[in-house]
């Protein structure tokens, strides 16, 4: 009785593991380089902390937007994916997403999302991104999927940002 409780509980953790292959997500957002790093600890970004709420972070090939201005100029080391890159202070702190709507990507062009309040918004099809929630998860059904999400290291107030899965 007890080995065929253990060839049972064996075989529930092989056929467990078997069952995880192709689960793995594949975006419609194209994979390109990125690699952005936001120091919080000196000039402008001094006061983008993850107290503030719904503060952000763009970043693309003019450089850095922050608080409705272009704070600081690019590196020549920098990447921005396929849309741009966006660092958002949502409800459980710092997260970083390509801004390219992936609805429009599937479709082959790349729309790069605007932020306007708690939302990244297409320009194009107008569908709208929760960014608060921390899951940039579509809100209108237009889209299927969400934002591509990007790893983001915090090291002692310095964000490096790189591409994701």
């Amino acid at each position: 009785m007890q080995r065929s409780g253990k060839l049972i509980t064996l075989f529930l953790i092989l056929s467990g593991l078997l069952s995880c292959e192709g689960t793995t997500f594949r975006s419609s957002v194209p994979a390109y380089p990125v690699r952005v790093i936001v120091d919080t600890r000196i000039g402008a970004f001094v006061h983008f902390q993850p107290e503030a709420l719904g503060s952000f972070v763009v970043a693309n090939k003019e450089g850095y937007y922050l608080d409705n201005q272009w704070v600081s100029s690019s590196s020549a080391m920098d990447a921005y994916g396929y849309g741009g890159v966006v660092v958002y202070i949502g409800a459980f702190g710092y997260n970083a997403y390509d801004l390219a709507c992936p609805n429009c990507a599937e479709k082959g062009s790349c729309n790069p999302c605007q932020i306007s309040g708690g939302f990244a918004q297409c320009p194009k099809c107008e569908e709208e991104y929760d960014m608060l929630s921390g899951t940039a998860a579509p809100q209108k059904g237009i889209a299927h999927e969400a934002l591509r999400r990007l790893n983001i290291i915090n090291s002692d107030g310095r964000l490096t940002i790189t591409q994701g899965q």
